[in-house]
């Protein structure tokens, strides 16, 4: 069974989710930021967004205020510019003629994961979707993971877990999975792709076929 991320390797989200944190900068009279400055950190969602765009961290008293209405914003535009990356529809296709079994493995919140996947036509192709708050944990925590294969009634040791950041790869290893990290993602900031617990790195989506032979 092949688990994914979602945001930055199944999906460029980034545009939606840059956009949610302009809004919030439009509204207070200051500059927009480019969506390239958003792009590496589309792995951490709102910490990530508001982080970028006001210069806080979640130990900030504001903070929570802040994510809270960031989530206003993103929640009206899930789907307004969120597109699957080019080729995933192609390397899904033949996950699926090679009876590959696929399921997605996010930290987004199931409120938002679900209808982003519905839009999408992810769900019909995953046998699970788990979100980050599917479970206790999140990742880099091994427990989502494992409840998918859990879910699924399949070994974990039999799962190959794909992503775009160090906490995928962490979480995939921690759950005994073969890891594969995608250089097209948004990487976060942290260390190199090069410097991540992976067995493999690909450059575009139809290379995990070769990944996985």
């Amino acid at each position: 069974m092949i688990l994914f991320d979602l945001d930055g390797t199944l999906v460029d989200s980034a545009p939606d989710l840059g956009g949610a944190a302009n809004a919030m900068l439009r509204a207070r009279g200051l500059p927009e930021l480019p969506l390239s400055v958003f792009r590496p950190h589309g792995g951490s969602g709102a910490r990530g967004m508001v982080g970028t765009a006001f210069g806080v961290t979640a130990a900030h008293p504001e903070f929570e205020a802040l994510k809270a209405e960031w989530f206003s914003h993103y929640e009206p535009r899930l789907l307004q510019e969120t597109r699957l990356f080019a080729e995933v529809e192609a390397m899904l296709d033949a996950l699926a003629g090679k009876a590959l079994r696929i399921g997605i493995v996010t930290n987004k919140a199931e409120r938002y994961a679900h209808p982003v996947c519905d839009g999408l036509g992810l769900t019909p192709r995953a046998s699970v979707i788990i979100g980050g708050d599917t479970t206790p944990h999140r990742k880099p925590h091994p427990a989502p993971l494992l409840e998918a294969a859990r879910r699924a009634g399949i070994d974990p040791a039999q799962c190959v877990y794909v992503g775009d950041d160090e906490r995928d790869m962490m979480a995939g290893r921690a759950a005994g999975m073969r890891t594969i990290a995608v250089a097209w993602g948004y990487l976060g900031t942290g260390k190199p792709i090069g410097e991540w617990p992976a067995d493999a790195i690909i450059e575009s989506p139809l290379q995990l076929l070769m990944a996985l032979a």
